[in-house]
């Protein structure tokens, strides 16, 4: 539905009616544009590495199945956390498309591994994607029925409470404390996720087969991302300080793993024009044999 702009006063009418969110002076309109340019770069980050993986066809060697996991139980978290937290709704949207974009990541990567004729997956495993894959369908399922009956879950967060006289602390509601602690842990999985595909590198000595703008793209994403956070105005009453500790889990969620993605960054260069990996020159050597 369209925004009310009797509870935004001096309010953007474009951004209003296209986001249902209170966009009053420069910096919430920069916020606004800022949160569309992470969208746009998560939104390309995924193909440089669907073509690579096309072009090379050793993504289940390249990639670790437990980046892809971790980062897919990261962005399950995160969709849910945000969405119960309260938190602005570009911060939704862009949680959404994450999601699916792990699940294509992950799907491809299946493919690769049946494809190269690797080794089934330990139980473990197939656990936990039957355990992610589940939940992010009926997690998408399920907030796309609450948004259709209760348009309002998407308001801005101006929208949701009076002005006040003072500058105080917004309490955390119940929801609000079961969605933070959500996030929390999205966090910590964003962060672990990064370290397995840190040791695969290392053990490969190689980056090949990973594409280096899906990191490189992701590491502007997040850039942007946390900007549009911290540009956003707090709402009427409420403290910058109360604010950032509103959205800490999110912000650590994609500022910090950036010193991670640096990292990976790091071994792209190290890396460069190295030598395949012991697994790949295994498998073209397994290859020769069978064809003599």
């Amino acid at each position: 539905p369209l925004g009310n702009l009797s509870d935004c006063p001096n309010g953007s009418r474009w951004i209003m009616d296209v986001f249902n969110e209170c966009a009053q002076d420069g910096w919430d309109v920069a916020s606004i544009v800022l949160g569309l340019a992470s969208i746009g770069c998560f939104i390309a980050a995924a193909f440089p590495q669907f073509y690579q993986a096309c072009r090379t066809g050793i993504m289940d060697q390249a990639l670790s199945i437990y980046f892809l996991l971790g980062w897919l139980g990261g962005d399950l978290l995160n969709l849910i956390g945000s969405f119960l937290a309260d938190q602005l709704p570009l911060q939704v949207y862009t949680a959404i498309y994450y999601v699916l974009a792990d699940l294509g990541m992950l799907s491809l990567y299946c493919y690769y591994r049946v494809k190269n004729g690797a080794r089934a997956f330990p139980a473990p495993i197939n656990a936990a994607f039957v355990f992610l894959s589940v939940g992010s369908l009926s997690s998408l399922s399920l907030l796309g029925s609450a948004s259709t009956e209760d348009p309002g879950t998407f308001k801005g967060r101006s929208l949701l409470s009076a002005p006040g006289d003072e500058l105080g602390p917004k309490p955390f509601s119940r929801t609000e404390i079961i969605g933070f602690t959500i996030g929390s842990i999205s966090s910590v999985l964003y962060l672990c996720s990064r370290v397995p595909q840190i040791c695969t590198n290392y053990k490969r000595k190689s980056t090949s087969g990973v594409s280096y703008c899906l990191f490189a793209l992701v590491m502007l994403g997040n850039s942007l991302y946390g900007l549009s956070v911290l540009l956003k105005n707090p709402e009427p009453g409420q403290g910058q300080g109360d604010y950032i500790l509103h959205h800490l889990p999110w912000l650590v969620g994609s500022l910090g793993v950036l010193a991670l993605d640096v990292v990976i960054s790091f071994q792209f260069l190290a890396y460069r024009g190295g030598r395949p990996g012991t697994l790949e020159e295994r498998d073209a050597l397994l290859g020769e044999q069978d064809e003599s």
